[in-house]
């Protein structure tokens, strides 16, 4: 992260008039950040330089709130000295906790313009909450905080503090409001960013979601990838669906997702979309050992079930039970779909393969099946069952069948 040179006059806001004071960076925010992709290396470079023109800034935090599935918003800290913002997530139940209630974002939220608070006064007269208290043990000695305001009435949350005696005087106060318009164009720019990437990831994978970014949008577009292929299916989703609560059902969903998930994307699978209560993800052979990552996450999500399912067992749910169909082979990955409505997915005979194994395992009785092109390439490493052949629809030959039972080892 480049920054401006060091070692400025710390009392020049005594020599330089307050409607002048912070010029110099808001000039650089304006046009001296285009380069910079990140809010939180901006916010940090933004405060050491506050510092350089002799604003007695000592911390400095950003609270932004974000379109995310698991996370409200993100907290991004600077304090004299650090070179890089520290960067927190923020629960959704935040706001049922101490730390928020009574706070600045809390009053931000409620309406506030301002939040002031010298601390260097007794604090019997001033506002109860932790955080002053935590900021006045660290010698800190004014503080004020400001909604950020970003389009269509969005607003965020900046705040200063100083450890000078005195606290912030007026010519610091106006240097650090002329840089609010321009900080939130420029954090809403990345932000929204952020925000583009984080939406893609989360509705279609990181890699499909870089591909859109850019620019593979176009109809019909896509390109051939071999790849281990892997589709999963909830059993009896039908009959819990019609007995089950509403919420119920939803909250089972998750659970189960998570269970078989959270493997997938660790050892290195693309889940391409959710369909009802089945999942298709995709390994890319171009990853090492793409097939035995399979079998690993495989593994593991067997074991998280039988967790959720010990769960629920307490609660007097029945355990749930899941198939799952593995093939490897060519696909085609791109977008289809109508002219205004696309997906990004893979489609092909290896899918439909993966599909049809995954229909199987009802039959057979095998919680997961594999194709012997799959076994071919992970069988010196994992313990599999040979099952024989059997008929597959839609493929004129029986395919000889494989399945990856809990004896396995991983």
């Amino acid at each position: 992260m480049k920054t401006a040179a060091e070692g400025q006059d710390m009392n020049a806001s005594d020599k330089i008039p307050a409607a002048t004071l912070a010029d110099g960076v808001v000039d650089w925010l304006t046009t001296g950040t285009h380069n910079e992709r990140f809010i939180d290396n901006i916010f940090a470079e933004m405060c050491i330089r506050v510092q350089q023109v002799g604003i007695p800034l000592k911390r400095s935090t950003l609270h932004v709130l974000i379109q995310h599935p698991q996370w409200l918003g993100a907290r991004f800290m600077w304090a004299d000295g650090m070179r890089e913002a520290e960067i927190a997530r923020v629960d959704f139940d935040v706001r049922e906790r101490s730390e928020y209630i009574g706070s600045p974002a809390n009053e931000m939220q409620n309406g506030a313009t301002e939040v002031r608070e010298n601390l260097e006064r007794d604090p019997a007269l001033g506002r109860k909450h932790a955080l002053y208290d935590e900021m006045r043990s660290k010698g800190l000695t004014d503080y004020v905080a400001w909604p950020l305001y970003h389009t269509l009435g969005k607003r965020h949350l900046v705040t200063f503090a100083t450890d000078r005696r005195g606290g912030f005087e007026d010519a610091h106060i106006a240097g650090l409001k002329k840089l609010l318009p321009v900080l939130a164009l420029v954090s809403e720019i990345r932000i929204k960013n952020r925000l583009a990437r984080t939406l893609l990831e989360t509705y279609v994978g990181s890699h499909a979601g870089e591909l859109i970014l850019a620019g593979a949008t176009r109809r019909g577009t896509g390109t051939t990838v071999r790849a281990a292929i892997m589709i999963c299916d909830l059993r009896d989703f039908t009959k819990i669906s019609d007995n089950w609560p509403r919420d119920d059902v939803i909250d089972l969903l998750n659970d189960y997702f998570d269970a078989m998930s959270d493997p997938i994307a660790r050892h290195g699978g693309e889940i391409l979309k959710f369909i009802g209560d089945g999942l298709l993800a995709i390994f890319p052979l171009s990853q090492p050992n793409a097939c035995a990552n399979l079998l690993r996450a495989v593994t593991e999500a067997r074991q998280a079930m039988a967790a959720l399912n010990a769960r629920n067992n307490g609660t007097g749910r029945a355990p749930l039970n899941y198939g799952i169909g593995v093939h490897v082979g060519d696909v085609m990955y791109g977008n289809i779909g109508s002219k205004s409505r696309l997906d990004f997915t893979v489609i092909g005979p290896a899918v439909n393969m993966a599909s049809r194994l995954e229909a199987l395992t009802k039959q057979i009785g095998k919680k997961v099946l594999l194709s012997r092109d799959f076994a071919e390439l992970v069988d010196r490493e994992f313990e599999l069952e040979r099952v024989g052949k059997h008929a597959v629809r839609g493929f004129s030959d029986p395919i000889e069948l494989f399945a990856f039972e809990p004896s396995a080892r991983a």
